[in-house]
């Protein structure tokens, strides 16, 4: 299940680096494998900004034996050469080079699949909150070239398009003749995500016509460059291109902002990871995890194009469409952009939410937020019953509450509107998912 709170905070700062690093006497002091998204420079950006928390001086990355590999290096006070290896090949190499040994940490688009889960058991729980790091939140833009005159999908139209059902830009409305797609190879976690979200939710496969690329610049460039181009990439890869905003079902046409990612309205929006093995005993592996998600690891990751996991408070316009006790809540207060999530099938928070309260509860601490100064809202799906719906998406937030009043939290208002204001398809578990949600609003 999924519960999205909107809440407030600026980044909590976990468990910080402090203590120097081993620096080994041969071979790379850590091995990074997986999606092309974290890996072509995200990922390269974390491990300098380690490597210079930890001392290291000239620390430079230079292009490794293989297309999309890299090596970060840096030397010691006292002379000696580290070495870090981050190869970016598509996420689902990650998870195969852990299993492997020829890799310490995987980066990944896309959450880990249970098949991948059962070949790494060896390793441990790799769902674990220890293992599986969320690092920052990421949109599939739909892009077209900067001339094409649309502006507006839906979904049930991409998957049209990318299985090669609508083949014309007229057939849109457009102009411009046949279209040309263009995709991430079969290795992408941004290929699995799409295909997860848009093609086989409706059963539909990639057209065989599509251009296969490797490298995300490489196809955002290759778009922006063709009159007829669409492709999907990741939101720092949007480059020259033009993004369109999407619509799922009865939600808004939402373009992919900062906003509406950081929430997770966006329809296509993602989470990127670290997965970090519980056997492993390589102190970078862990050390780069807790960089990462320290206040400078997540600056590094706005400063890559990603969206960092702090929270803001955005101002929301009341709409005609809202209900009504939902616009009196936005006329008085901000929203908060957090969402918390449940595992699916429980009423526990997922990996990400149990970081987001320690997150919450730290602003709502510097900012004399405790006592009744912010209100949950909750969502649900379309249910048979309308009461039940809005009874669970009440009880929705009150399982979040009662992970805040464990550090002294006294809420304002805890509000269920239950199926009103979808922001995907109620067609398919993941729109149903995304539309069982909480809100959080600061006074």
């Amino acid at each position: 299940m999924t519960l999205r709170v909107l809440l407030l905070l600026t980044l909590f700062p976990l468990s910080a680096v402090s203590a120097p690093l081993p620096v080994p006497d041969q071979g790379p002091a850590l091995r990074i494998q997986g999606s092309n998204t974290i890996g072509a420079a995200l990922g390269p950006a974390l491990v300098k900004g380690l490597m210079e928390q930890q001392g290291l001086q000239g620390v430079h990355a230079e292009p490794a034996e293989g297309a999309n590999e890299q090596r970060v290096i840096g030397k010691t006070r006292q002379g000696k050469t580290l070495t870090i290896e981050v190869d970016a090949h598509g996420s689902s190499t990650g998870f195969a080079a852990l299993h492997k040994a020829s890799a310490d940490l995987a980066a990944s688009s896309r959450p880990i699949k249970d098949s991948e889960l059962v070949d790494l058991e060896p390793l441990g729980d790799l769902k674990s909150p220890e293992a599986e790091q969320v690092i920052a939140i990421d949109g599939l833009a739909i892009i077209l070239n900067p001339r094409n005159p649309l502006n507006t999908l839906n979904t049930e139209q991409l998957a049209q398009i990318f299985n090669g059902e609508i083949s014309t830009w007229e057939a849109l409305g457009g102009i411009g003749g046949a279209i040309h797609l263009y995709a991430r190879d079969d290795r992408s976690g941004t290929y699995d995500t799409f295909k997860d979200l848009v093609l086989s939710r409706r059963g539909k496969p990639l057209a065989a016509s599509a251009k296969r690329f490797e490298a995300s610049e490489q196809l955002s460039d290759a778009v922006s460059q063709d009159p007829q181009g669409i492709g999907f990439i990741g939101l720092p890869y949007v480059r020259q291109a033009k993004a369109v905003a999407i619509v799922d079902g009865d939600s808004q046409p939402m373009l992919p902002l900062n906003s509406l990612i950081a929430t997770e309205d966006y329809p296509l929006s993602r989470r990127l990871f670290f997965y970090l093995p519980p056997t492993t005993h390589n102190p970078w592996a862990k050390a780069l995890v807790d960089f990462t998600q320290s206040s400078k690891g997540q600056a590094i990751v706005a400063a890559n194009g990603f969206i960092a996991q702090r929270v803001q408070a955005i101002s929301v316009e009341p709409r005609p469409s809202m209900p009504e006790d939902y616009q009196a809540i936005a006329r008085e207060a901000q929203r908060l952009t957090v969402n918390f999530r449940f595992e699916e099938g429980s009423a526990s928070l997922d990996n990400k939410a149990r970081q987001d309260v320690q997150r919450v509860v730290a602003y709502i601490k510097g900012h004399g937020k405790l006592d009744k100064q912010v209100t949950l809202v909750g969502f649900g799906d379309i249910k048979n019953d309308p009461q039940r719906a809005a009874l669970l998406s009440k009880l929705r937030a009150m399982a979040v509450r009662r992970e805040l009043v464990k550090s002294g939290v006294v809420l304002r208002d805890i509000r269920g509107f239950g199926a009103q204001m979808p922001v995907a398809a109620n067609t398919a578990d993941e729109g149903r998912i995304k539309n069982r949600r909480g809100g959080g609003w600061g006074y």
